[in-house]
C-alpha cells in the first residue's frame, strides 16, 4: 500500500475525488445544469425564431411570385391593348386619309368640271360674238337701209338666243 501512496496518479485520483465532493457540496453541478438548461432554452428559442422567419420568408416569396405573375399578366394585357389601340388608330387614320383623298379628288373633279363648263360657256360666248360680228358685217355689206337695220337686229337677237 505504501507503494500506492508514492505514485503521483494516486494523489491525482484522490484530489479528483475531493474536488468532486466539494463540487457536490457547494452545488456546482446544479449551477452547471442550470446554465446548460438556459443555453438549451436559448438555442431552442433561436431555432423557433429561425423556423418562424423561414415560414414568413416562404410566405413573402409566394406573395411576391403571385404579384410578379399578376404584374406579368397585366403587362401582357397592357401590351395587347396597346397593340389593338395602335391597329385601330392606324385603321382610322387610313380611313380618314382615304376619305380625305376621295373628297380632294371629288373636289378637284368638280373644279375641273366647272372649269370645263366655264370654258365651254366662254367658247360659246366667243363663238356667238364672232358669229354676231360676222353676220353683222355680212348683212351690213349686203343689205342697206332700214330693212338692213331690222334684219341685223333680228338676226343678232336670234343668234344670241340660240348660242347662249
Amino acid at each position: 500500500m505504501m507503494h500506492l501512496l508514492s505514485q503521483p496518479e494516486t494523489w491525482v485520483a484522490v484530489s479528483f475525488v475531493i474536488l468532486m465532493a466539494l463540487f457536490v457540496y457547494f452545488g456546482v453541478h446544479r449551477t452547471v445544469l442550470t446554465a446548460l438548461d438556459n443555453r438549451r432554452d436559448r438555442i431552442q428559442a433561436e431555432l423557433d425564431e429561425a423556423r418562424r422567419l423561414k415560414e414568413e420568408a416562404a410566405k413573402l416569396l409566394a406573395d411576391y411570385k403571385a404579384r410578379a405573375g399578376s404584374a406579368e399578366r397585366e403587362a401582357e394585357a397592357i401590351i395587347s391593348s396597346a397593340k389593338e389601340e395602335a391597329e385601330r388608330i392606324a385603321a382610322e387614320a387610313k380611313a380618314k386619309l382615304e376619305d380625305f383623298v376621295a373628297r380632294r379628288t371629288k373636289s378637284a373633279e368638280a373644279k375641273i368640271a366647272m372649269a370645263e363648263a366655264q370654258a365651254m360657256a366662254d367658247v360659246r360666248a366667243a363663238a356667238a360674238n364672232a358669229a354676231v360680228a360676222a353676220a353683222s358685217t355680212i348683212l351690213s355689206q349686203s343689205v342697206k337701209g332700214s330693212v338692213a337695220d331690222d334684219l341685223i337686229g333680228k338676226g343678232i337677237a336670234e343668234v344670241r338666243s340660240k348660242l347662249n
